[in-house]
């Protein structure tokens, strides 16, 4: 008998289980994540009914260094513009463990603690997002603006314990913008909410995310129904798997070092 893409997808090993428990117990919440390979992507489109004009049009923006010091020291930061619902900014940092993250933190409005699963690997990641006044995204990326603009007093103060000695935010470059539709449905053969993110980059490659969130303590009930039920409408889960941001930060960052 064939087997099927759930018995060839990548599964976290036992030797990281312990590990994987242990930052679930800590985290608040869950994202199940699966990069969609591109030559698989028409396809998923297809027998998912997703619709195109349906979705929701964001812009990204990251900033960072040239040479991409921040992302060394495992920091993300973006601002993003959203059809219909205003700006919003993230300063993120991962890998954590979030038993060294202070109560006091814990507690501030608009910090979260996630845990990010995907085929064969997880990250645990800690983001505080601000809501600055919509417009300002733009006008920061187009340099009309200094970035500190966009980010509230608490996330400056994030970024400052984790950013390398010296650097400020704003010594940062723009990089982006990348141009994501994003779409929100509910599969029938899985009666829960998947999202589903394109994101178009310059080059016209593209990556396609579908994603779902769940409580830590649903983790393991989520994914085995969202697995299962991706491999009955034929989506492999056995592709390799790449983050929008790894490629959006590479592909920017190699442009702003050619224009130097």
């Amino acid at each position: 008998m064939a087997s099927s893409s759930l018995d060839r997808a990548p599964r976290i090993g036992d030797a990281d289980l312990p590990r994987f428990l242990e930052l679930l117990s800590g985290s608040d919440s869950v994202e199940l994540k699966l990069t969609v390979p591109e030559s698989d992507q028409r396809s998923a489109v297809q027998v998912l009914g997703m619709d195109p004009i349906d979705a929701q049009i964001r812009q990204v923006f990251f900033f960072d260094t040239p040479d991409l010091a921040l992302d060394r020291a495992g920091l993300v930061v973006r601002g993003r513009r959203t059809q219909r619902k205003g700006d919003d900014s993230v300063v993120k940092l991962r890998p954590v463990l979030p038993e060294e993250l202070s109560v006091a933190l814990r507690r501030s409005a608009g910090f979260n603690v996630e845990l990010d699963a995907l085929p064969g690997g997880f990250v645990c990641s800690a983001s505080f997002k601000g809501r600055p006044t919509t417009g300002l995204v733009k006008t920061v990326a187009d340099g009309q603006a200094p970035v500190h603009k966009l980010f509230s007093k608490e996330q400056r103060a994030f970024f400052r314990a984790h950013a390398p000695d010296g650097l400020e935010l704003d010594d940062l470059v723009v990089l982006g913008p990348i141009l994501v539709l994003k779409l929100r449905l509910v599969p029938e053969r899985l009666g829960r909410r998947l999202v589903a993110e394109v994101w178009l980059y310059p080059d016209d490659s593209r990556i396609l995310e579908l994603s779902t969130k769940c409580p830590p303590e649903e983790a393991f009930r989520t994914a085995a129904e969202t697995r299962a039920c991706l491999t009955q409408y034929g989506i492999d889960l056995s592709g390799a798997q790449e983050t929008k941001t790894r490629r959006a930060l590479d592909f920017f960052a190699a442009r702003a070092g050619a224009a130097t």
